[in-house]
């Protein structure tokens, strides 16, 4: 029996969210509708009234908050699966973007190390793990069991996460980069004759320019993600929203912009260079672009009359820094690679520097399981290290900024050797290793950062987070530079790290269950964003986990003060060859705000 079919109350029950009585079947008369507009990657200090004039107005006339946070490791799956659920990496299981699955994964050509960043791939885990990763139902699937209409739209990945159990692109509307092929999740005939009606085509179109991610020879990109955003918005606008409009009765909109993200990875201006890195024109017109589509969602929501009975929520789900490639102790940085240049960190150094501190074979998971042999690299940077690639040591899910290693035999020993390998390198700053190892030297427990809780998913040995700091400008998290396990150049921009560059995502909010005209200064993180939009849908995210974020009930009108927020610092027992994490965090009751981790020295933002 498909997910939809079932009746509200059960739907409701079975995902772990309680809906009161006047929200189950049809929704009462006096819900407002929500839209969530997600600008992947946008740090809230580009936004001003030039750069991002919606945005800006948005924070203007509704909830400013200042003090914002992503979940780390400061990447988008991750963050997204705190957003639909409402619950921190520990419970959502979804630790980052790729990541350790414990089986070979279909539709990622049997790789053990998906990139979740896939339709395919979310129905594999999905399937695996009971019919639901998460362990935890999302807000927009309990919208829809409430008989709201739904719909996500946007960037491949984190669009179908807010609903991904029920994959009949009915009753919630699913249109991301894989719509119109067999890779995508599948258009109702009500939505397909929506689109064509409206006069718009049934498959997504590509990137165009904007997909050229370049080389380390070749620039990248040199504009932003306009034409494909352009359709997401039309399909919004000149269709979705106006069908809802003559249907009547609430909605909730997911509306996921792959910019300024996307274009911020690919960008062409500052090829191997770190300045003007992501701060250069290409990057602007990406948050431009974003900020343009939020601009034409508002305008078609107040043209249909929908303005006033509609909460807008702007969001990013992390933060963004320029990528490094430096390294002066690294082997990997030392030998020579095809496309890489001289003394620059090859994609999975980590990996390459592992295998060879533990005298272990490396196998590539992206090519199914071939061995990589001296001056070769991995695809994607992943790795299984061991004898036999079926049954690894070691596995390596590379990130971006920080690092997932897993020990499937949890082999206390092998671990030790692992952190004493990895501390000895000067791109290292933060260990967060798994509480059931005990003490390890030079890192904190996975707990401290959230990351130990009811997740279904195997669960990381060890976070490594890679080195960050500024190039000097004078506002110093704006031009955040970090050492970065990843395909993308030098001078390009990624994040995943645990700098306050990476940490600070950007949330504003207005619509007639906010507050106007108001400043919110305690912290807030993406797993509130989305225990607050379940809260405004007469929900309560309750799920098997304990790591749910707070309702954000300050910003609320008629909400109450949560208790004054608190700062706090922790510090690694010991050291390990230099390496000694710090981890400054602050509380607001029970729920933690993560603001910085790593060795002093190299971590930006961590004061000594």
């Amino acid at each position: 029996m498909s997910m939809r079919r079932i009746p509200g109350l059960l739907l409701a029950f079975a995902i772990g969210i309680a809906l009161p009585a006047a929200q189950r079947g049809t929704p009462s008369a006096g819900r407002h509708n929500i839209v969530l507009f997600v600008a992947d990657g946008l740090r809230p200090a580009v936004v001003n009234d030039s750069s991002a004039p919606a945005l800006s107005a948005l924070r203007a006339r509704g909830v400013t908050f200042t003090d914002t946070h992503s979940l780390a490791p400061t990447v988008t799956m991750a963050n997204a699966s705190a957003m639909a659920t409402g619950h921190a990496l520990g419970d959502t299981g979804l630790f980052s973007n790729s990541m350790f699955s414990g089986f070979p994964v279909p539709a990622a050509g049997g790789s053990v190390v998906p990139n979740q960043e896939s339709d395919a791939t979310l129905g594999d885990m999905d399937q695996h793990f009971d019919g639901d990763q998460l362990n935890d139902g999302t807000f927009l699937a309990v919208a829809r069991a409430a008989g709201y209409h739904t719909a996500a739209i946007g960037k491949l990945g984190p669009t179908l996460i807010f609903d991904h159990t029920d994959r009949t692109g009915d009753p919630t509307i699913v249109i991301d980069d894989a719509t119109g092929t067999s890779a995508g999740i599948p258009l109702s005939t009500a939505t397909a004759a929506m689109l064509t009606s409206a006069g718009l085509p049934l498959a997504t179109p590509g990137r165009g320019d904007n997909g050229k991610g370049g080389s380390s020879t070749t620039p990248g990109t040199t504009v932003a993600n306009v034409a494909q955003q352009n359709y997401f918005v039309d399909v919004a606008t000149k269709a979705v929203l106006p069908a809802w409009k003559q249907a009547g009765g609430p909605f909730v909109l997911v509306f996921w912009s792959r910019d300024p993200d996307g274009t911020q990875h690919f960008e062409g201006d500052s090829l191997n260079a770190l300045t003007p890195g992501i701060n250069g024109p290409t990057s602007m017109a990406a948050v431009r672009n974003a900020d343009d589509d939020l601009g034409r969602l508002e305008t078609a929501l107040d043209a249909l009359g929908l303005a006033a009975t509609t909460d807008v929520f702007a969001a990013s789900d992390h933060g963004f820094s320029t990528i490094s490639k430096e390294s002066q102790t690294s082997r990997a940085a030392k030998a020579s690679y095809p496309g890489v240049p001289k003394d620059f960190l090859p994609p999975g150094f980590l990996a390459i520097d592992l295998a060879a501190a533990l005298n272990l074979p490396l196998f590539d998971p992206d090519n199914k399981n071939a061995p990589v042999a001296s001056g070769a690299l991995t695809k994607r940077g992943n790795a299984v290290l061991g004898a036999d690639p079926a049954h690894p040591d070691v596995v390596i899910a590379a990130n971006g900024g920080s690092d997932l290693v897993y020990v499937p035999s949890h082999d206390h020993a092998l671990l030790d050797r692992i952190v004493t390998a990895v501390a000895a390198e000067d791109y290292t700053s933060a260990l967060f290793a798994d509480d059931a190892f005990g003490d390890v030297a030079g890192a904190l427990p996975l707990s401290a950062i959230g990351l130990k809780g009811s997740a279904r998913t195997p669960t990381p040995s060890l976070v490594v987070g890679f080195r960050t700091f500024s190039t000097g400008c004078r506002d110093p998290l704006g031009c955040g530079v970090q050492v970065s396990d990843t395909t993308y150049q030098q001078g390009q921009g990624n994040h995943g790290s645990f700098s306050r560059a990476d940490t600070m995502s950007f949330l504003a909010a207005a619509g007639p269950d906010l507050k106007a005209k108001y400043t919110d200064a305690l912290p807030v993180s993406n797993a509130d964003l989305g225990r607050t939009i379940a809260e405004l849908l007469g929900s309560h995210a309750a799920g098997p986990g304990t790591l749910a974020g707070r309702v954000l009930s300050e910003a609320l009108v008629g909400g109450a003060r949560p208790p004054a927020a608190s700062p706090h610092r922790l510090t690694a027992k010991t050291a390990v060859a230099g390496v000694q994490t710090v981890l400054a965090f602050t509380r607001v009751g029970n729920t933690l705000y993560v603001d910085v981790a790593g060795t002093p020295g190299r971590t930006l933002g961590l004061a000594r």
